[in-house]
């Protein structure tokens, strides 16, 4: 699998960003999101209550605009 660079939060430094890309898998549409590790109790909590994360997964927070990344390729493939 390899993954292919969208995008990063134009609000980051350089060096330490918000990213998104995207995967070439062929089985079925992917994100690879780079973020900020969430370590707050009260938000862990809140996300365990309603599913727990097991330990293979992790929760990122991205901004917005890096969200808005996803949706422009959305409909870029809508066009096609």
């Amino acid at each position: 699998m390899r993954a292919r660079f969208l995008g990063k939060d134009p609000n980051s430094q350089t060096s330490s960003s918000p990213t998104l890309f995207a995967t070439d898998r062929t089985d079925r549409v992917t994100y690879i999101a780079q973020g900020w590790k969430v370590t707050d109790p009260e938000v862990l909590a809140d996300v365990n209550a309603v599913a727990p994360v097991p330990d293979h997964e992790t929760l990122i927070e991205i901004p917005e605009d890096v969200l808005k990344m996803y949706a422009l390729r959305y409909l870029e493939e809508q066009d096609r």
